[in-house]
């Protein structure tokens, strides 16, 4: 709702008399003071990472403003609607992801990168042949599943949803951990720290994407479903993102994940 009212408030639009809608000049100006009021960050009731999501909206306007091709003139992140409406058949799941991959790789800061390319939501883990890596894109895959109503509702008709895959965060990955379904080799490493990256981590977010997978089949069975009726999406949404949240809050007062991540907000 915060979102809504901010959008509907114009704070990420540069005109002021067109408040519904977000462009390059906007984002790439925002402050930390303003997306805090916007979000009633304050003593008692933190946003964690306002920092971080302050300087990741300010390079996605960057971004924004770089890609007239994808986002128009003057740019604004509607653009992408114009742009996939210029096909002229179904529009796959993984193509949007593709694109969202494409035109926000700058936003992401630390992370790794392969020949001057950043990888953005991308991991190690000493288990994967060859170069070791272990791509996740949790945020942009989270973008793209909560983009298909709003482009269906605009007429597209966006097809092969499985293309994409469960989310690696740590609602869905903590449910696995709080449930006993898994558990880590080291008991310690529930009680300390852990960087975003580490090979824990990694191994941790790995098994949560092929383990909802697995419950997926699980659940379409419990409901007579076929995966077209029911697809991982569904599952995602109102099942093991919401007992995720449900089981954190049973065994934490505060609702916090098994696992203590140090995180700046552009990941977890």
């Amino acid at each position: 709702m915060a979102s809504l009212r901010a959008m509907q408030a114009g704070l990420f639009s540069a005109d002021p008399a067109t408040p519904w809608r977000a462009d390059a000049q906007a984002l790439a100006h925002i402050t930390e003071e303003s997306l805090a009021g916007a979000f009633q960050h304050g003593a008692g009731n933190e946003l964690l990472g306002i920092e971080g999501r302050t300087l990741l909206l300010r390079r996605l306007g960057a971004a924004c403003a770089a890609a007239p091709a994808l986002f128009g003139t003057p740019p604004r992140l509607g653009g992408l609607f114009d742009h996939w409406s210029a096909r002229s058949h179904a529009l796959p799941a993984a193509e949007v992801l593709r694109t969202l991959l494409h035109a926000f790789a700058p936003i992401w800061s630390g992370r790794l990168s392969v020949a001057g390319v950043t990888l953005g939501d991308c991991g190690r883990h000493p288990a994967v042949p060859g170069d070791g890596l272990v791509p996740f894109h949790k945020l942009c895959q989270w973008l793209t599943y909560s983009l298909i109503e709003p482009l269906e509702a605009g007429g597209l008709r966006v097809v092969e949803l499985d293309g994409l895959t469960g989310l690696a965060e740590y609602r869905n990955g903590g449910l696995f951990l709080d449930c006993g379904v898994i558990a880590p080799c080291d008991p310690d490493t529930l009680r300390r720290p852990l960087d975003a990256l580490s090979e824990a981590v990694v191994e941790w977010r790995a098994l949560t994407v092929t383990l909802l997978d697995r419950l997926a089949i699980l659940v379409r069975e419990q409901l007579g479903k076929s995966p077209h009726e029911f697809p991982l999406a569904k599952v995602l949404e109102g099942g093991s993102w919401a007992a995720g949240r449900e089981v954190a809050f049973e065994r934490r007062a505060d609702g916090s994940p098994p696992l203590s991540i140090v995180s700046d907000g552009t990941l977890f």
